[in-house]
């Protein structure tokens, strides 16, 4: 995503269409502000997830259980509207002999959160990659979110929660590992 598309000008124009004074002294810095969150907002477009998932084998020879994060912070931005959604994510694998540094499933997260999103996607993308990257035997990933598009307009149904998920490998045909996943992803 082009750097320029979020410009404090853009901004500034954006507050005079909407009938405001950008200059008053309350919104005076507002654009550069807004420019700069929206920059961070979508950095994910600048990170490359692959190489994100530094994996090693040292200490996974023989490791043969569930690995799973769970309570992480999903912070993104509806593509439909460019409303926030947010949540918390966990994510799992079972190695193969590769695993992965633990703060590298958050970064995944947030990486592909801090791009405009729909929330199925984000989730099919988080297991792709692990898949990918790592290798393992399996992936599960299940994403809980509030959508503002939804609470703040349209249907206004406040506190509504969607959950995805994405079962890769031994997690679509292995029922008891399955099971053990989505009782570990359990609050």
């Amino acid at each position: 995503m082009s750097k320029e598309a979020f410009s404090e000008n853009d901004w500034r124009r954006l507050l005079s269409t909407l009938g405001e004074d950008p200059d008053r002294p309350g919104l005076a810095e507002t654009p550069h502000r807004v420019a700069k969150a929206w920059k961070h907002w979508t950095s994910g477009y600048d990170q490359d997830p692959v190489e994100l998932l530094k994996a090693f084998e040292d200490g996974a020879e023989a490791y043969n259980e569930l690995i799973v994060v769970r309570n992480i912070p999903v912070y993104s931005h509806c593509e439909h509207h460019l409303a926030p959604f947010f949540g918390m994510a966990t994510v799992g694998y079972l190695p193969n002999g590769k695993i992965v540094g633990l703060s590298k499933l958050t970064r995944l997260v947030d990486c592909f959160a801090k791009r405009l999103q729909v929330q199925e996607r984000l989730t099919v993308q988080i297991a792709n990659t692990l898949m990918e990257v790592l290798e393992p035997k399996a992936v599960g990933v299940v994403i809980k979110c509030r959508h503002m598009c939804m609470e703040s307009r349209g249907i206004r149904t406040p506190g509504e929660e969607t959950i995805t998920s994405s079962m890769l490998g031994e997690l679509q045909s292995n029922l008891g590992l399955r099971t053990e996943f989505l009782s570990l992803a359990r609050d």
